[in-house]
């Protein structure tokens, strides 16, 4: 995560904080335990369930590796050690332009939200039902 001070004190960072990877690692996980809680049930079921967790667990784990590797190459500088609230009020990077952190953190945290949620709701209207 590399950042450089430009005008007005805020930040400008290509690369996302640890706390939003952990935020996208729970929310996965909360997917995968209300897919559980409202679908497990025994037999086959459980089977594709199973699969559908192990398609998860292999979607956080690739980033994850990739990202260890990558920080194990980087040369860590002063400039990366910032706080999360530093790096809520500067700006990110997407390549193609800047665009607030806040916005960004929505943007790549609502789908995941979405789905967790989602699923959450279809659970409980499973067992409800069922």
């Amino acid at each position: 995560m590399s950042k450089e001070h430009v005008p007005h004190n805020r930040y400008v960072s290509n690369g996302l904080h640890p706390h939003v990877y952990l935020a996208m690692v729970g929310l996965a996980a909360w997917y995968a335990l209300s897919a559980w809680a409202g679908f497990g049930d025994g037999g086959y079921t459980d089977y594709l369930l199973v699969v559908m967790t192990g398609f998860i667990i292999i979607s956080v784990a690739l980033p994850a590796i990739a990202g260890r590797v990558w920080l194990r190459h980087h040369r860590r500088t002063s400039a990366t050690a910032h706080s999360f609230e530093d790096w809520m009020t500067g700006e990110f990077d997407t390549g193609q332009g800047r665009m607030s952190a806040k916005t960004a953190l929505v943007e790549l945290l609502l789908p995941l939200a979405a789905l967790a949620f989602g699923m959450t709701a279809f659970a409980i209207v499973a067992r409800l039902v069922g």
